[in-house]
């Protein structure tokens, strides 16, 4: 069965050569331990800083990061800024363990006012790659708290989400009972255990550490059960995927047979 890693770190903001060797030596660590896909934090190379890393240089660090996958033999999963004559994205990447780039995708939800005055929200959905006998999609952070992003994915045929994220440490202050609070780590406690149940996919969701944010990357199954859930600091979380656990959970599960599009729009 294929096996997935998933990095969780924090990246130096400006430490571009720094932050890349960083993801080598994680992606080295991982090959060793037969390894065979690396996702990476959201925007990990430049360090998450929407504004500061707007202008940095997006295809040289995606040729970094391609060299990092072929030196390894490892598929590597990493964010950067993508441009345009029309404006800057936040995107991942998929490199394969030859260090061809077989997909990229630019972020469509944008998440606070930082995010969305330094970038421009994509406007395409993400494609679907074969890799390892797997139909595997990109995503990035925001994106997953959307139902919609993971349904339609998942009715095109993904079996696996890789998701780059940085979900900033918030949540209420001050005296409230427990019932009418909100804390950012229940994207990865609820949120993305429930996309993985209801649409009978894997997810990997590779998050920035604790202070500044939740920390709490992981791998979810199909079943909406953790195969991997980190804590707060440096962590590789490690799990095999299996398109055969995919399609029992569909037929154990079947919110995408049972759909009523004629419903609901």
């Amino acid at each position: 069965m294929p096996v997935l890693a998933v990095l969780q770190a924090t990246g130096t903001a400006g430490a571009v050569e720094e932050n890349l060797r960083r993801i080598d030596g994680a992606a080295e660590r991982a090959a060793g331990q037969g390894v065979q896909i690396l996702v990476t934090p959201e925007l990990f190379a430049t360090g998450y800083a929407p504004e500061r890393v707007a202008d940095s240089d997006g295809p040289s660090i995606r040729a970094g990061l391609s060299s990092i996958a072929q030196r390894r033999g490892i598929a590597v999963v990493g964010s950067t800024v993508d441009a345009t004559a029309h404006g800057r994205y936040i995107s991942a990447s998929l490199f394969d363990h030859r260090g061809a780039e077989l997909t990229r995708y630019r972020k469509a939800h944008l998440f606070g006012a930082e995010e969305q005055s330094a970038f421009l929200p994509g406007s395409d959905i993400p494609e679907l790659v074969p890799l390892l006998g797997l139909t595997v999609s990109l995503g990035i952070c925001y994106d997953i708290e959307f139902p919609e992003y993971a349904r339609n994915t998942a009715q095109r045929g993904a079996d696996l989400l890789l998701i780059p994220t940085a979900v900033p440490a918030t949540g209420d202050v001050g005296n409230r009972p427990a019932h009418a609070t909100y804390n950012a780590e229940r994207i990865s406690t609820l949120l993305v255990p429930a996309r993985s149940l209801e649409n009978g996919l894997y997810i990997a969701y590779a998050n920035h550490t604790a202070p500044d944010f939740t920390g709490m990357s992981c791998i979810t199954s199909p079943y909406g059960t953790f195969l991997g859930l980190a804590g707060q600091g440096d962590e590789l979380l490690i799990a095999e995927v299996s398109r055969a656990e995919v399609l029992r959970a569909r037929e154990l599960n079947t919110y995408l047979t049972c759909r009523r599009p004629d419903l609901y729009a």
